[in-house]
């Protein structure tokens, strides 16, 4: 067992840990940055590298307080919505430093609330000789977060004062005298080492991939991983180790989607082909669809889905599918004693199959890869999606009776042809019948992008017992326990590594041994 000293320990590099080793340094300190995986970027990576910024922080903070519903003390909304307002000339400099160019863009917040329309996102547009695909290969998913990340990445290994050490995963924390004086850490070949620093930053992401924590705190299962396996928790189990209070635990950023038939082989949800949000207007009815993503200009989504006997049983095309589509599907039948829409089958015709792609995969996993094809046909004979001529057919490759099925598609496709879905409420511009064969359905599950769970923090990022009081010489940032405990708002994690790890590094750097 070996041993070193630093000023700062940041377990964890994606943009959290990053952010927070970056501003550690550029305050004097001497840092070690430790990533358990050989390759960083963790979940960051493949985001759409979207900061949520704002113009105006008392109205974001106004929208903050209504999209969290009492689940998040007023102080740390504050400090985040103030965070939005004065973070972008931090990504600026990164972005300069790095060669990068940025784009802002001015985007309402995803619901309708008061103060939603004072929000934007700061992006890396641009890296001149970059090309995500090739030197990021391990990565596939939208491209934004593969440029922030490599800007960030660019940063780090600017400053002599940031130790980064890949493939070495932290593991416990040294508490001495009631303060953490650093971890222990494991190498590549297995052996642990501790290294000791005046505080600890854990940056370590959630827990998406941790099977005993996502049965324990969630109502669903399965629920599976959207894009990466190493967030297992260990930050969180770090931190409860030393005394954390937790919070959010229930929260996750999720969707729902496919799943691969040889877990081995690709272990993640395959989440589906990626629709605009839109914005309902004020009080329920349809708003505007507003393009969040550049190339996603039609609205129309062409499947719906039924549960296992055979009926529709939500909105399919909520306003933010990537966060709350999951959650209809979390609904417990105690008569029947399972989950009645888990998994769930989508269906489409065959104008449907010929709409796009209907799978979207993303990963950070330099061993494992899926690409969907683009007609949708190998995935046919990959068993993903299956193919039947008739509805009898398809019911009865499904288990379900013929008649129930029936019916359910006729009620979708009159209710197209009103224009109105009455039943849930889908959003008129995405309708789209499901009449002409052959279809095509497939089994689909709850997808988790990110987790909101974790140690609660105060606004200096020091994580709290459950008496309120701060562990000494322990910070949070990013992920790991963010605000968000309600509803979530798109870039708004990023938000939190940035602003989050800023903060954290500072004040980790000034902290001493006070």
């Amino acid at each position: 067992m070996t041993r070193g000293n630093y000023d700062v320990i940041v377990a964890g590099f994606g943009f959290a840990g990053g952010a927070a080793a970056i501003s550690a340094a550029d305050v004097g300190a001497r840092v070690l940055l430790l990533e358990k995986a050989a390759k960083p970027g963790g979940i960051s990576v493949c985001s759409a590298g979207g900061v949520r910024i704002a113009r105006d922080a008392a109205a974001a903070l106004t929208y903050l307080r209504t999209t969290n519903a009492d689940t998040s003390p007023d102080e740390s909304l504050r400090a985040l919505a103030e965070g939005m307002a004065s973070i972008a000339p931090f990504v600026q400099e990164l972005a300069d430093a790095a060669g990068a160019k940025t784009a802002t863009s001015w985007v309402s917040a995803n619901y309708p609330f008061a103060g939603g329309d004072a929000f934007g996102y700061i992006s890396i547009a641009d890296i001149p000789g970059f090309d995500p695909a090739r030197d990021f290969p391990w990565v596939r998913a939208l491209r934004g977060g593969a440029r922030l990340f490599k800007t960030v990445w660019a940063n780090v290994e600017a400053r002599p004062a940031i130790e980064v050490r890949l493939g070495h995963a932290a593991e416990r924390l040294i508490v001495e005298g009631g303060r953490v004086a650093g971890l222990s850490y494991r190498d590549p070949a297995g052996a642990m080492h501790e290294a000791r620093a005046n505080s600890v930053i854990l940056a370590t992401g959630g827990f998406e991939a941790a099977h005993d924590m996502k049965i324990q705190y969630w109502q669903e299962k399965p629920v599976l991983s959207g894009a990466y396996g190493g967030n297992t928790g260990d930050g969180i189990r770090m931190a409860q180790a030393a005394g954390a209070d937790l919070w959010h635990m229930w929260h996750y950023h999720g969707t729902y989607g496919f799943r691969h038939p040889d877990p081995a082989a690709y272990p993640y949800g395959i989440r589906l082909h990626r629709l605009p949000d839109w914005v309902p207007a004020p009080g329920g009815g349809e708003g505007e669809v507003h393009s969040f993503f550049a190339g996603y200009v039609d609205q129309r989504m062409p499947w719906i889905l039924v549960d296992r006997t055979g009926r529709r049983f939500m909105n399919e095309y909520p306003p933010y599918l990537q966060d709350t589509g999951h959650r209809p599907m979390g609904v417990y039948d105690p008569a029947t004693q399972r989950y009645p829409a888990i998994p769930a089958w989508l269906i489409v015709d065959e104008d449907g199959r010929e709409f796009a792609p209907l799978g979207f995969p993303t990963k950070n996993d330099p061993d494992r890869d899926f690409a969907w094809s683009k007609d949708n046909l190998a995935e046919v004979e990959l068993g993903i999606l299956r193919r039947a001529e008739t509805v009898e057919e398809m019911a009865d490759a499904m288990g379900l009776e013929t008649a129930e099925l029936r019916d359910s598609l006729d009620r979708w496709n009159a209710a197209c042809a009103a224009g109105a879905d009455t039943e849930f409420g889908r959003q008129r511009a995405t309708m789209m019948p499901v009449v002409k064969p052959p279809f095509l359905f497939g089994q689909v599950w709850p997808i988790v992008a990110n987790t909101q769970g974790g140690p609660v923090h105060d606004t200096s990022q020091r994580i709290l017992d459950p008496f309120g009081e701060p562990i000494p010489g322990l910070y949070a940032a990013g992920e790991l326990g963010s605000v968000f405990g309600h509803l979530y708002m798109s870039g708004g994690n990023l938000a939190e590594c940035f602003i989050g790890g800023r903060i954290a590094g500072r004040a980790a750097a000034r902290s001493g041994c006070g």
